[in-house]
């Protein structure tokens, strides 16, 4: 059986490119053989011979395997390396596609109308129901980037030092253009010695203070006091996958209860040279 071809963790790393059970079971039999017929691999692998050949065909269209015209057909399994470069380019040109479509879309009548749909949708929305929760650090950063894009006063933030690090990394650029709009953004995050040059990096746009001795483990974000993004779960105790977050666009839950918050950490972090 599989298992006995490739290790929990190889297939684990065959899940983060995007395989599925299937895929990962059938390509690590079929570099096992090197090359063989659907109905080995199928044997071999544990995969039902009714879904063996379509799957097959999605590894062939992912780069990993190479399909012979013989009759019966016969499976070639790529080499990893040349297969990871073939899958590369693979979401590459898919990256550039669908990035064109998007920027056609934006020139486009019916962002128009989506637009107009958004807007009055929101005028018949209870404020109450604009709430939800973000999954995933990689989400959680996507909402900082609208927080930061949509600001028009100001963004106040509470991070960890390694937020601190992702902050500067990802979000340098907005936050300097949301400064140069008259935004007023501050940090508050434990600064160690590793992560000075963040600090230094970020004061062109936004004022940065230490609160190494508040031992706070809170994350938040608050812009113009009424849209907020709080965390739920702790950084270091979840992977970046499962960090969750809550976001809201609440004045009472934004302005007038985490910001007094911010501002009594604020006023006890240490002010930086």
């Amino acid at each position: 059986m599989v298992k006995t071809m490739g290790s929990q963790k190889t297939l684990d790393m065959l899940k983060t490119l995007g395989l599925n059970s299937y895929e990962r079971k059938l390509y690590v039999v079929l570099l096992a053989k090197g090359t063989s017929s659907a109905g080995t691999l199928s044997e071999l692998s544990g995969v039902p011979r009714s879904r063996t050949y379509d799957v097959l065909e999605s590894l062939a269209d992912k780069g990993f395997v190479v399909i012979q015209s013989n009759k019966p057909l016969r499976y070639v399994a790529v080499r990893p390396k040349e297969a990871l470069d073939r899958l590369k380019g693979k979401y590459e040109e898919e990256y550039k596609e669908i990035s064109k479509r998007i920027e056609n879309t934006k020139k486009d009548d019916a962002l128009i109308e989506l637009e107009d749909l958004f807007k009055n949708g929101m005028k018949t929305t209870d404020p109450s129901e604009l709430t939800g929760a973000i999954k995933g650090r990689h989400a959680m950063h996507q909402q900082i980037e609208s927080l930061l894009k949509n600001a028009k006063k100001s963004v106040s933030l509470v991070t960890s030092s390694s937020g601190l690090e992702e902050l500067y990394e990802n979000h340098s650029k907005l936050m300097r253009d949301a400064a140069k709009r008259g935004v007023k953004i501050r940090i508050a995050a434990p600064i160690d010695k590793d992560r000075k040059n963040f600090v230094k990096n970020l004061n062109s746009s936004a004022e940065v203070r230490n609160i190494n001795d508040m031992n706070l483990n809170g994350r938040f974000a608050i812009a113009d006091g009424r849209e907020l993004l709080f965390a739920l779960t702790r950084e270091k105790d979840v992977h970046p996958t499962q960090d969750l977050h809550l976001w809201s666009q609440s004045d009472h839950a934004a302005g007038d209860v985490l910001e007094p918050i911010f501002e009594m950490i604020w006023n006890s972090a240490e002010k930086l040279n």
